[in-house]
């Protein structure tokens, strides 16, 4: 209890500070008192501190046997990987050496200790030296390269995901550690490594690939995702079939916005269409055909429909109304209307299946307004926040996986859908 009870405190105490700075460093006053002592502020410094921090900790934890002193110290040297971001962009502080040095400092903050678990016994030695090989190689080669074709070499959504969940999974070994004899099925450690691994190389592929290419690339992973569902599920396989759905609404969500931002190829807008309706309409169908029971074609069919008559009239009508607020959609996206179906054939018998297949194809086709996820409500949440949304996500995939545990998992899917129409509902009355 001694070392759960200083996890918790460490974490409290490091939350709150970043809350609290994240408030303060609006005022000038904290803005001018950053400029004047900037070799103990500027985000570069901070980075020096923390990788210091981080060592230290490393030290104290897996030589002098002072765990209960380094892990408030690690805790501390991981919330600062959000403060020097906060500095950076509220002093205008960014710079092309920060770039480089942000990661670095989160790699030696992370990796070391990770490394220690892995020979102690408590993680997987050859998945932590995969993602030290990844990691290195991404910083000392990757980045050489993408300096000479004048690509930017900053961190983007995958490794800062990665990095958050890296924190994590080291506080979640020291409690391991600690307790030893913690049943192994709630042991999730090897299956949020191989997240990290599948993140880190995600990170490296993507800052080689320009800018005007990311929608269409996103796209087309949404479409495989699809294809790979309908393979899963043909073979019975539902919880693969659902997951690469889940995968495939996540290449969805950010498709659109990378195109408003970067741009995109001409055929974007129709891989986009075609992706959404593999990915969100055929693959949920062919879910309840597998497993509705006998008239389950019947729910698929209508199912299907409602989808098609979604996205044709989102993009021969809904796209050219005025009256119609930039992130809010006539009828429930058929994201949300696919997961609605899926999350139902985990939980839900035949004849109650159907009856959620209906629901969900009635909701899309409806007037009903529902506001955008990407555009609307994530622009709401804080970017750290929505980074940690994302990793607790991964974990939580990857305690399913480990757990198997279907029902759990169609009951999560359902109560985020849930909270989502609730709270999406919200936002679209607020506009009005």
């Amino acid at each position: 209890m001694e070392r759960i009870t200083v996890i918790i405190l460490s974490v409290l105490f490091g939350v709150g500070f970043y809350v609290w700075f994240s408030r303060a460093i609006n005022r000038e006053s904290v803005q001018k008192y950053v400029h004047e002592h900037l070799w103990l502020l500027h985000p570069n410094a901070v980075c020096y501190w923390r990788a210091a921090m981080a060592v230290t900790a490393l030290f104290l934890y897996f030589v002098a046997g002072l765990e209960n002193i380094a892990i408030p110290l690690f805790t501390f040297a991981a919330i600062l990987d959000g403060v020097d971001g906060v500095i950076a962009r509220k002093c205008n502080l960014g710079s092309k050496l920060g770039e480089w040095l942000d990661p670095l400092c989160d790699k030696l903050t992370y990796l070391p200790p990770l490394i220690g678990f892995a020979y102690a016994g408590i993680i997987s030695v050859m998945e932590v030296w995969i993602l030290v090989i990844i990691e290195l190689f991404g910083q000392f080669f990757a980045r050489r390269i993408l300096d000479k074709v004048n690509f930017s070499g900053a961190a983007n959504n995958f490794g800062k995901i990665k990095a958050i969940i890296c924190f994590g999974l080291v506080i979640f070994l020291a409690l391991l550690d600690e307790i030893p004899d913690i049943p192994a099925i709630y042991n999730i450690s090897d299956e949020v490594l191989a997240g990290c691994i599948i993140l880190a190389a995600a990170s490296i592929v993507f800052k080689f690939i320009p800018n005007w290419l990311y929608a269409d690339i996103l796209s087309t992973l949404n479409f495989c995702c699809g294809i790979a569902s309908l393979i899963f599920t043909f073979n019975m396989n539902f919880v693969w079939a659902i997951c690469v759905i889940i995968m495939g609404q996540l290449f969805d969500l950010f498709d659109g916005r990378m195109a408003d931002k970067h741009g995109g190829t001409q055929y974007g807008p129709l891989m986009d269409d075609v992706a959404d309706f593999v990915s969100f309409g055929l693959a949920p169908a062919y879910v309840v055909i597998q497993s509705g029971g006998t008239y389950a074609w019947v729910f698929a069919v209508l199912y299907v429909g409602a989808v098609a008559f979604r996205l044709i009239r989102f993009v021969l009508v809904d796209k050219k109304r005025a009256d119609l607020p930039d992130g809010v959609f006539n009828g429930l996206p058929s994201p949300a209307g696919a997961m609605i179906v899926l999350g139902g054939a985990l939980v839900a018998q035949p004849s109650l299946l159907w009856v959620i297949t209906l629901i969900s194809a009635a909701l899309m086709a409806s007037k009903m307004r529902f506001a955008h996820f990407g555009r609307l409500i994530i622009k709401r949440i804080p970017r750290p926040i929505f980074f940690l949304m994302c990793a607790v996500q991964v974990v939580i995939l990857a305690f399913v996986f480990k757990t198997k545990n279907v029902e759990l998992f169609g009951f999560i899917i359902l109560g985020s859908m849930l909270l989502y129409m609730l709270i999406g509902r919200r936002m679209v009355a607020e506009l009005r």
